[in-house]
């Protein structure tokens, strides 16, 4: 009695060839935060609402595209908690009894250098997944290794 199993073959998904469509979605995770940018600037939840909804609109989607869209989610979570803190802080001084320290001064400075860095990497991002290149960030990429795997499975 012969046992036939269903192997799935995978490869390593930086030998990935992506569909354009594939290259599409996975471009549009990155971008989805700057149109949410145009429409919430001050408000540091709109752009991770907007990354979540792609991701979770995407998440039945191609192995390429959803380990992209879980990067571009994760990065956006780690930049919303840090405006997040900003915003608190810069409301608590309008508003509220503190006052405008070097703490928060060095902290500002800190959060509008992360989201000059995380503007640029995005939009670098975005330009090479749409042309095929898979990109992936040191952190994040790391992480999202370890949520989605390296391996893409591919159909014989």
């Amino acid at each position: 009695m012969e046992h036939n199993e269903n192997v799935v073959q995978t490869i390593d998904i930086h030998a990935y060839q992506p569909l354009d469509y594939e290259k599409e979605r996975a471009s549009n995770s990155y971008l989805m935060s700057f149109v949410a940018l145009m429409a919430g600037a001050p408000l540091p939840i709109i752009n991770m609402l907007a990354t979540l909804f792609f991701f979770l609109a995407n998440r039945k989607s191609t192995p390429y595209v959803r380990w992209h869209c879980t990067q571009a989610l994760l990065s956006q979570l780690t930049v919303f908690v840090m405006n997040a803190v900003a915003f608190t802080w810069t409301m608590r001084i309008i508003f509220g009894s503190l006052y405008v320290t070097d703490n928060y001064i060095g902290y500002m400075l800190t959060v509008l250098c992360f989201n000059i860095f995380e503007f640029i990497i995005t939009v670098v991002a975005a330009i090479k997944v749409r042309k095929g290149k898979h990109i992936e960030w040191w952190f994040w990429g790391a992480l999202t290794n370890q949520l989605s795997g390296k391996k893409i499975p591919v159909s014989k």
